[in-house]
């Protein structure tokens, strides 16, 4: 019994059987007989550098040929990468592009034994255990191997799946499937097949040279010498010959069990039980396209928070059966939650360009385990029009504190609305939740007071209604400023102030109507220009 045992270093194998497109997304599982053969030969060319193959191979590769052989198989898996390879060339003013698949079997650290049932003389069996262990990689160049000759006290190992051809073997039951392995004829059954095609083949002095659509007669240069021969053709003269599979090849049936590969089903990832809670986390936004000014303008953060915790409230309820009033902003018998403590979803313009690109989750309750792992669940938002589908990453998690010390010029601006400060000034327009008086605690400073002292914040000691035709101002009436799910504001309209403190507040400020949708939000000074 001769027995090749290959490691994967990479963990993967990547081919393509015979007779099926890249893009189709089939794994040749096992390596076909076919496949193992020619990458001998191969190896034999490249890393002991043959200049013909030496007759002591030409009886390896036909010995191995005249049997089919068994397999041990590792536990693996399915995977798949999808890539647009350029075609070097340019339309439009852009380079072409295709989309191919790349598809493979994860094997991890398993181990792919292949046995033949033949007894080989002491020279090929060297020759066989140099090859095996000179070859770099089997299937694609990205399929590393390191591979061995294992001697007659080899075991596979407990885990490990069989498969074997279907010839000679009886039906092995439920749980079984049969695959189709390309196999070399043997040499012999070659030989014989060549020089009865030869017989009946007309006489030809010399090959027509005009080349048609397809050929209807072959040549006798289309029909290769020998078994060696055959394997040694490549695509380009199979096409050339017309040929539609290998000569000297055929379908060999393997019994193969049904779970040989499975599926890559996502992990699911464990639900953090243990995980502390937190104070905020930051989402990055982005379009598929990676175009930045796709992304909803700073004009839409309202609605943009309200389809954010449409999701964010899906997913809590999915994956959690308590309740979780943090995040859903709900009491446990539906009413509106009181007070300030639950999350508010603020939409943010981190780069400067005009566009939101990413929201600040930030509940001074804190967010727990739970909560974490809904926002984490929550992949895309949407928005109306536009690109439609918008894609959401976490990019950081912790106190305010922690936030506060992220770095670069997004860390800057993000100071602005999380900073410490005597002197704020409003970032989006700031909606009165109660009507408008012109005495008592109604009016502007009035309601602006007590939304301070509601949030546990001393009393602001000048409150200035700025002019918009300051440049980052001009943007404010053109602010979506009601809710669509909610209830309307008193009044429809939106102000501009600056709030001055005898002592410095931390940020958030948040203040009014919509304020845990990002209305009425403040920074530590005046928003860099858009």
């Amino acid at each position: 019994m001769v027995t090749i045992v290959f490691r994967f270093p990479g963990g993967r194998y990547h081919a393509t059987p015979t007779g099926h497109h890249v893009n189709e997304g089939w794994i040749e599982w096992p390596p076909s007989p076919w496949r193992v053969l020619r990458a001998l030969i191969a190896t034999g060319f490249t890393k002991l550098h043959w200049v013909t193959i030496p007759d002591p191979a030409r009886s390896l590769i036909e010995m191995l040929a005249d049997t089919l052989p068994e397999y041990v198989l590792p536990r693996a898996g399915t995977g798949h990468t999808r890539h647009y390879m350029p075609l070097a060339s340019i339309d439009k003013g852009r380079e072409k592009t295709t989309l191919v698949f790349d598809s493979w079997a994860d094997v991890g650290k398993g181990q792919l034994a292949i046995r033949w049932n033949v007894i080989l003389p002491e020279e090929q069996t060297q020759l066989l255990r140099n090859l095996v262990e000179s070859m770099s990689y089997l299937g694609r160049a990205e399929s590393w191997v390191a591979g061995s000759l294992a001697d007659d006290s080899w075991s596979p190992p407990p885990d490990s799946l069989r498969a074997y051809p279907c010839e000679g073997s009886n039906r092995p039951g439920a749980g079984w499937e049969q695959v189709a392995l390309l196999a070399p004829e043997p040499a012999n059954e070659y030989s014989r097949w060549r020089e009865s095609q030869m017989a009946c083949m007309p006489q030809v002095t010399e090959k027509p040279k005009k080349k048609g659509k397809k050929k209807s007669t072959k040549h006798e240069s289309d029909i290769p010498e020998d078994l060696i021969a055959c394997l040694l053709v490549d695509t380009t003269w199979l096409e050339a010959s017309g040929w539609n599979q290998a000569p000297g090849s055929r379908k060999a049936l393997y019994w193969r069990p049904f779970r040989a590969l499975e599926p890559g089903a996502p992990l699911r990832r464990r639900a953090m039980h243990n995980a502390p809670p937190v104070e905020a986390m930051l989402l990055a936004l982005s379009t598929p396209s990676g175009n930045m000014h796709a992304l909803p303008p700073i004009t839409r953060v309202l609605p943009q928070a309200e389809l954010l915790h449409r999701s964010l409230v899906s997913h809590i309820a999915r994956l959690s059966p308590s309740h979780h009033g943090t995040l859903t902003g709900k009491s446990e018998n539906g009413s509106p939650r009181r007070g300030h403590s639950h999350v508010h979803l603020l939409a943010l313009d981190l780069d400067s360009d005009g566009h939101l690109d990413h929201f600040l989750l930030w509940a001074p309750a804190g967010l727990d385990a739970a909560c974490q792992e809904a926002v984490r669940a929550t992949r895309k938002t949407y928005m109306k029009g536009g690109v439609g589908e918008l894609q959401l990453a976490i990019s950081g998690a912790g106190s305010l504190g922690d936030l506060r010390t992220a770095p670069g010029p997004e860390g800057k601006n993000l100071l602005q609305s999380i900073g410490v400060s005597p002197v704020w000034t409003s970032a989006t327009p700031l909606v009165l939740p109660r009507h408008l008086k012109s005495k008592g605690r109604h009016t502007l400073e009035g309601q602006i007071q007590e939304e301070l002292a509601s949030r546990g914040l001393p009393p602001a000691t000048s409150i200035e209604i700025l002019s918009q035709q300051q440049d980052f101002l001009r943007r404010f009436p053109h602010f979506v400023r009601v809710r669509r799910s909610g209830p309307p504001p008193p009044a429809d309209q939106g102000y501009a102030l600056s709030l001055s403190f005898d002592q410095p507040i931390a940020g958030p400020l948040c203040l009014g109507y919509g304020s845990h949708f990002g209305l009425g939000r403040f920074v530590t000074s005046s928003p860099p220009p858009s």
